[in-house]
């Protein structure tokens, strides 16, 4: 696939500049940089040796997300699936209207506000006993000890699976993350297969003995007649369990990660929260989820010719959607976008998508979000970054694998 008439600068320079967000490794450093350079020099560029186009402003994500019959992601919606063919689609991220719209229909009841918010009492639960055991002026790895089990108790909660299980749930996500861990091909093969064996039967179970979890809400959910098979439940429960439990950990873990290593930040927020300023947690969980951008990439692909950006793109060209780049973009976010800011309003990130497919667990990802920065402001006064996070080579997930912190206790606790 080559690209149109009227693709800015040599093409070499353009590889150049785009080869490095194909590579995971590039993401184990500070990706930022780069991404500014790509906005400044070729917001819309075409990679020859890929086969496809990179977009990296803000306004040029937003145009594919909102574009389903231009931009479709039934041919893959990552990198490495740019021409394989699947007899189903592995997830409902790789469906478009009319079966997306169906299976959204259909799941949707499950993520409704007033479910998701009679849950805080047990995400808050939860979250205490997490806390409970931070000790006060303690180095703590908060990856290990609150952004990996916290998402992964509440998924599993959600599902209705026994906590002796967690260990191997997260096996489980890990494995189907491409990047996150250096395990051989083989394994994350096998691992996935047991994931997916795992919740076929579990869906199965639910149909003729539903509990009061997500599953059976699920299993029972119709629509005009039409409900979701044993198959369709299942690929669902997958990315839920996965997308549910990775994308939450890292806004977490690399959102403490900023608040601790922006000066005054944690300090700013605690008094605001303290003062009962409206809105003051919830727009730092929004900036968290910015600066994080948990989903670093999405793709899609062309159904017709088409134009972009100033561009001309042909039919079944696919297009990289840089989220992390386009959530730094000083278009919409001002000459501080470059810039944490806890208190950025309004903040029109992209850390959900966009358009039909939205996620559709960002709900839930907020909910987690404040009820976990409540709990630490309750406790203490201010936070440290001891040391340079370690983050994952992954060119999906923006992941961060340790990060030593130290809290220090609010005066009087």
């Amino acid at each position: 696939m080559t690209p149109t008439e009227g693709s800015p600068g040599d093409q070499t320079t353009l590889d150049e500049l785009t080869d490095p967000v194909f590579d995971p490794t590039f993401y184990a450093g500070d990706p930022f940089p780069h991404f500014s350079r790509l906005r400044e020099e070729a917001p819309l560029a075409f990679n020859s040796r890929i086969g496809a186009w990179v977009a990296s402003r803000h306004a040029d994500v937003v145009a594919v997300s909102r574009d389903p019959e231009t931009f479709c992601s039934s041919k893959g919606i990552m990198a490495f699936e740019i021409g394989l063919d699947y007899d189903s689609p592995p997830s409902m991220m790789h469906t478009d209207p009319p079966d997306h719209t169906r299976y959204r229909a259909l799941v949707q009841p499950g993520f409704r506000p007033s479910f998701m918010r009679a849950l805080e009492s047990d995400v808050r639960r939860r979250t205490r006993a997490l806390v409970d055991r931070l000790v006060p002026g303690e180095p703590v790895d908060i990856v290990a000890n609150l952004a990996v089990p916290l998402p992964l108790q509440v998924i599993s909660d959600l599902l209705g699976m026994d906590e002796r299980q967690w260990p191997t749930f997260f096996r489980w996500s890990e494995a189907a993350i491409p990047g996150a861990t250096d395990w051989p091909e083989a394994e994350r093969q096998q691992l996935m297969g047991e994931m997916v064996s795992y919740l076929l039967a579990a869906a199965a179970d639910r149909r003729v003995n539903p509990r009061n979890d997500i599953i059976s809400e699920l299993a029972a959910s119709e629509l005009d007649g039409d409900t979701l098979s044993d198959a369709e439940l299942a690929m669902f429960l997958v990315q839920l369990l996965v997308a549910g439990n990775e994308t939450t950990r890292n806004m977490m873990s690399g959102g403490l990660v900023a608040l601790a290593s922006t000066n005054g930040a944690w300090s700013a927020l605690r008094q605001d929260y303290l003062s009962g300023v409206p809105r003051a947690v919830a727009q730092a969980v929004e900036e968290m989820l910015r600066w994080t951008t948990p989903v670093v990439a999405f793709m899609r692909t062309t159904t017709r010719a088409t134009e972009l950006g100033g561009q001309s793109l042909s039919a079944g060209a696919p297009v990289l959607m840089l989220y992390a780049s386009a959530n730094r973009d000083k278009e919409v976010f001002g000459s501080d976008a470059e810039t944490f800011n806890p208190a950025r309003d309004p903040n029109p990130h992209v850390a959900f998508g966009f358009g039909p497919h939205f996620c559709i667990g960002a709900v839930l990802a907020r909910l987690e979000g404040r009820v976990l920065l409540e709990e630490l402001l309750d406790r203490f006064d201010d936070v440290e970054l001891l040391e340079v996070p370690e983050r994952t080579a992954s060119p999906i997930i923006a992941g961060v694998r340790s990060a030593k912190l130290q809290f220090s206790s609010a005066k009087g606790n």
